[in-house]
């Protein structure tokens, strides 16, 4: 069933009460970012706002040393993800790498897209001169891995007129963000970044003018709270609270591979502020966990039955998680 197939796939929310502790989600633990929620809460939402967007386009393009042009703002990556797909002028096959997020081979089914997937590196170089449209999630989730090929990619897309775009969720969370290849399109959710995941904002950088993609987006894409997020995210105060919190975040991240290995299971480590532990059944150890109050990504839906995809969190919730893993798994 086609409708089976566009159900969306999350790994937080569940439709079941709240949990103690949420492995499952990425977002930053040490958040909300207190500067950026401090401009959320003063924006007034009983007026529209600007319907271009042209302050804060003007803004984020600075702030990236791009031209205004360049810049498309969205109500988070997922919605410029399906508007991308559905542009007259990427429309033919489109590439990605599994496993990864599953929101490009989603977005690919309305569109009536052909999609390539790509087997390993290699067959993505291969592939990538076939495609219009290419998608590399830096870092990739769930695996937490930059790749290696990345300026080559970006070479063979440019010579093959193909928009790769960047994913970069998880960018400014790694420890050390690594550089990127010019060239690329970049897609900025820094939500994540900053602990504010509730509030739907993205935008768009491409190395081309982005008038007609702009225009493709629903009147008023992005409300009053989101246009005060992006223009407080990328502020000093805000690129500092998130600088701040690396170290916290790494160290959190290193004690949770540590107690898993003690606990005897394999442990995927990248370069992102989550990890991926083989537990044997996934779906299995999730809900049993659940029941426990600790929610953790099943990476079934990724290709991975016998993964969970774990993200740095606070001591208590590190210690929550490790006994109760510890029941389970011993049960």
């Amino acid at each position: 069933m086609i409708d089976d197939v566009l159900r969306p796939i999350h790994g937080g929310p569940d439709g079941g009460p709240e949990p103690r502790y949420d492995f499952s989600t990425n977002a930053n633990a040490l958040g909300p970012d207190p500067f950026a929620l401090e401009a959320i809460r003063a924006a007034d939402p009983s007026r529209y706002p600007d319907p271009l967007y042209t302050r804060l386009h003007a803004e984020l393009a600075a702030h990236h040393g791009v031209g205004e042009g360049q810049v498309a703002v969205g109500s988070g990556s997922s919605e410029l993800i399906h508007r991308l797909v559905r542009w007259r002028w990427l429309r033919g096959p489109m590439l990605i790498l599994p496993p990864t997020f599953s929101e490009y081979a989603r977005a690919a089914q309305p569109a009536e897209l052909p999609l390539l997937q790509a087997q390993s590196p290699r067959e993505f170089l291969e592939l990538l001169p076939r495609a219009t449209l290419a998608f590399l999630c830096v870092p990739n989730n769930p695996t937490g891995e930059v790749y290696s090929f990345l300026e080559e990619a970006a070479r063979r897309a440019e010579r093959g007129k193909v928009a790769l775009v960047l994913d970069l969720a998880y960018h400014a969370l790694t420890q050390d963000p690594p550089p990127l290849p010019e060239g690329t399109w970049r897609l900025y959710s820094p939500n994540k970044a900053h602990g504010l995941t509730g509030v739907r904002a993205a935008y768009l950088l491409a190395p081309h003018d982005l008038a007609h993609f702009r225009n493709l987006a629903p009147s008023w894409v992005l409300s009053v709270h989101g246009e005060a997020f992006l223009r407080a995210a990328i502020q000093p105060a805000s690129q500092g609270w998130l600088e701040a919190t690396r170290q916290t975040l790494w160290r959190w991240r290193a004690e949770l591979a540590e107690g898993l290995r003690a606990l005897g299971l394999e442990v995927r480590e990248g370069a992102a502020n989550f990890l991926m532990v083989r537990v044997g059944q996934a779906t299995a150890v999730a809900r049993a966990l659940r029941l426990r109050g600790v929610r953790v990504r099943d990476c079934t839906s990724f290709g991975l039955p016998e993964w969970l995809r774990l993200s740095a969190q606070a001591p208590e919730a590190r210690q929550a998680l490790l006994e109760g893993l510890r029941e389970v798994l011993d049960g």
